[in-house]
């Protein structure tokens, strides 16, 4: 793990003992002077909300919005369920949701835990579907899961 290290000893030497072992406890009193900065893995869905938030934007700002989706590769057709018939690009629908809290499993209970938010934790969170019909069905597909798919394309 990279670590941050002014040039004056600080009492522990960092040895090659591979990338996740280190031969120290990290909870050890520092001097002032010692700091510590992990890298820590490399988190896909966190990059995925900075795109779509990016996207989402450039696109509320364009003035030919068809254009624009155009140029980021947006299908204006897709395979329905049965693949024969095309589904349409119809709608472009964007939803604002603001997360007030966050709940999670209890440890040893069917009880959720639950954490409201003061209000300076209150965060907008904005999404965009692309929905699809034909005469015989309407599909919806979230902005995420066409960036997710286009980043794979372009990385292969």
């Amino acid at each position: 793990m990279p670590h941050d290290h002014p040039h004056q000893p600080h009492g522990h030497h960092h040895h090659g003992h591979g990338r996740h072992h280190h031969p120290h406890d990290h909870n050890h009193p520092h001097d002032a002077d010692h700091l510590h900065s992990h890298m820590h893995h490399h988190d896909d869905a966190a990059d995925l909300q900075v795109l779509a938030a990016q996207f989402i934007d450039g696109f509320v700002q364009a003035k030919d919005k068809t254009t624009y989706l155009r140029l980021a590769g947006v299908p204006f057709e897709r395979p329905g369920k049965g693949g024969e018939k095309a589904l349409k690009l119809v709608d472009v629908e964007l939803t604002t949701d603001w997360q007030v809290g966050t709940a999670s499993p209890s440890f040893g209970s069917r009880e959720l835990s639950y954490l409201p938010f003061p209000g300076e934790m209150v965060r907008e969170r904005t999404n965009m579907s692309l929905i699809y019909v034909s005469m015989d069905e309407k599909a919806t597909l979230d902005l995420r899961d066409f960036l997710s798919h286009k980043k794979k394309d372009i990385e292969a």
